[in-house]
């Protein structure tokens, strides 16, 4: 089957369906991954998204079962050079065609994607429409550039969980030396704005109890838990929207629970913080991003996906910026010098990509286990008394 992909600035390319008939519409942006196509698929922070892929031969090891990120493809469409047909893999369970099939998720295949990541690196993401049943290119072109932009829209509000829901489920793998030895069970509370699976696993072998609540919860309703921590997730589309969760932040800052936010997350404890964020031209999205800690000067390879940032000036002086982005010298971490709070633009959970950064959720928990110690020695004195 032929399909269109036309794009605001009048390209318009032709190829072949790969995945699902009918059409798709959304923000085009490139991800450069070499592997970890399955991850980005079911990534909720690609929603309303279109993903090209750089790499030119996409699906050789197929679906499995072990490696969703969220139960169903989250990306609004595909753009490959080439999707492989037959996979090779023993955990293989169904092949990527098949895969964005019984999910509806159209994509296209032959086209230039090389050719698409230049004009995406020299205009910025653009909308587009991938369709199997609308030929006209010049209609295309007309529809695509009516399409609303994603500033200003809350995108976390489509991906949140609807209830709160336990988390058991550790890694694979367990990292050399979790679980850490807490006191006791630190209680984590998730704030799911498009949570990955992969945090969630990192937490679990990290030793903790974790609870995901939905992305409207307030900070008295997260408060009622007893958390010794909260993690703010990951998610897609312009943090600024999201008012309800930079109020929330506000309160746990108060609260002076530890805090650790990932990607949205993080972008929305700078908002919280006082500062403000801003649009990339073209995004990070990838798993081989370097980044650098300013404390200890290594250089971490990274896996990223976000099409805004907190913007460095704005960060008030008790804001310390931790980590940069090598590329283009942008925010990739900070911290708050006076309470228990930090965050990382980049995915140090590495679903997929290198494991670099997950020392980070082992300094997350040692911010919880000194509440605990805390905790436990405010209420020796109390007996005492």
């Amino acid at each position: 089957m032929n399909a269109l992909l036309a794009l605001e600035d009048g390209t318009v390319l032709r190829g072949r369906s790969c995945g699902a008939p009918g059409e798709a519409s959304g923000e085009m942006v490139f991800n450069t991954s070499l592997t970890g196509y399955q991850e980005v698929l079911t990534d909720p922070s690609y929603k309303g998204q279109v993903v090209l892929m750089t790499y030119p031969l996409i699906g050789n090891t197929g679906i499995t079962n072990s490696d969703h990120e969220s139960p169903r493809p989250r990306l609004e469409a595909l753009v490959v050079r080439e999707l492989c047909r037959t996979p090779s893999n023993w955990e293989s369970v169904e092949s990527v065609p098949d895969f964005l099939l019984r999910h509806a998720i159209p994509a296209i295949e032959g086209v230039d994607t090389r050719a698409l990541t230049l004009r995406l690196r020299a205009k910025g993401s653009l909308r587009c429409i991938l369709s199997t049943t609308d030929a006209d290119e010049r209609r295309l072109v007309r529809r695509a550039r009516a399409l609303p932009p994603t500033v200003g829209v809350d995108l976390a509000q489509t991906v949140t969980c609807a209830e709160p829901r336990v988390w058991s489920e550790p890694l694979a793998e367990v990292p050399l030396g979790w679980p850490m030895a807490f006191p006791r069970s630190p209680h984590v509370v998730v704030l799911d704005l498009g949570v990955k699976n992969g945090i969630l696993r990192c937490l679990a072998s990290l030793g903790c109890r974790v609870t995901v609540v939905p992305a409207r919860t307030t900070a008295a309703e997260i408060m009622t838990l007893f958390p010794d921590g909260v993690l703010l997730s990951n998610g897609p589309g312009d943090p600024e929207p999201i008012a309800y969760a930079v109020e929330t932040i506000r309160r746990l800052l108060e609260e002076r629970v530890p805090l650790f936010g990932i990607c949205l997350g993080h972008q929305l404890l700078g908002l919280a913080l006082g500062g403000k964020t801003f649009k990339l031209k073209f995004g990070h999205h990838g798993a081989n991003h370097p980044v650098k800690d300013l404390a200890t000067g290594r250089i971490a390879v990274t896996t990223q996906n976000h099409n805004f940032c907190v913007d460095l000036k704005s960060l008030p002086d008790q804001v310390r910026t931790t980590h940069l982005n090598l590329n283009d010298g942008t925010s990739e971490g900070m911290m708050h010098t006076l309470l228990p709070a930090f965050s990382v633009q980049y995915h140090p959970e590495a679903c997929a990509g290198p494991h670099d950064s997950r020392y980070l959720f082992a300094r997350f928990g040692e911010l919880m286990a000194e509440r605990m110690s805390k905790n436990q020695g405010a209420l020796a004195n109390a007996k005492k008394d």
